[in-house]
């Protein structure tokens, strides 16, 4: 025999007032429903207790290079999301950004298929990502980018953060009968524009700046900082 349901079964504070007004006053007295089970679980590790900083390597450059390029982070009213959205075209790049993802949060991203585009979202939810990741909350167009100190400050580093910025947002196209080569990032943030115009002169490059790109243009500079950047070649990630 069944047991009998819930009179709450179903209903939630967005669509019935017993419940929001519930909520709220939980809310006015600092009272929590899920202390019980919040205790138990940081007590067995299944959330932690605390949120250190990351860790300076060259994998969190890189990762804060791709949320910069095609990542988002979005501050909730508990916690902080990060979401980070690839094209289907390029399932090496989605699937180890998921996998730098979870070793850097040391847990496992949401990973499903956008059904209004060819495009894989990768998301992950936790405390002050902003903070430990360096990059700001907010939609990038409107953000003024300030790359972390110790990435201009580690060459390998730098080249890492360069590196997943180009993987989300370069192309690479030659054009043998007109012996026209082009590597170009195109972005509309003219402080990350500006960051990548920095870094390429820094390593030795040449860059020609557009108001929507930065531009290598010479052949042996095309292919050396395609070498550099060791663009679509993930071995270094695994």
């Amino acid at each position: 025999m069944k047991g009998r349901v819930p009179w709450n079964k179903g209903r939630t504070k967005e669509n019935h007032p017993s419940l929001l007004k519930t909520s709220e006053t939980l809310k006015q007295k600092k009272v929590s429903n899920f202390l019980g089970w919040m205790t138990i679980a940081r007590q067995t590790g299944l959330i932690p207790a605390t949120y250190p900083a990351l860790s300076h390597t060259k994998k969190t450059a890189f990762l804060i290079g791709l949320t910069l390029g095609d990542g988002h982070i979005c501050r909730h009213e508990r916690t902080e999301s990060l979401r980070i959205t690839l094209g289907c075209d390029k399932p090496e790049l989605w699937q180890i950004s998921a996998e730098v993802v979870k070793d850097i949060f040391h847990k496992m991203p949401h990973v499903r298929k956008i059904k209004s585009c060819e495009a894989i979202a990768i998301q992950i939810y936790q405390k002050n990502i902003s903070r430990r990741l360096g990059v700001p909350v907010g939609a990038r167009k409107e953000l003024t980018i300030d790359i972390p100190p110790w990435i201009w400050n580690n060459k390998p580093c730098l080249i890492a953060c360069l590196k997943g910025l180009y993987e989300a947002e370069a192309s690479l196209s030659v054009h043998l009968p007109t012996y026209t080569y082009n590597f170009s990032f195109s972005n509309h943030n003219v402080s990350l524009l500006d960051f990548v115009e920095r870094s390429l002169v820094e390593l030795g490059f040449h860059p020609e700046r557009r108001w929507n790109a930065v531009r290598i243009r010479r052949k042996l500079e095309v292919r050396l900082l395609e070498r550099v950047l060791t663009f679509r070649n993930y071995d270094w990630l695994r």
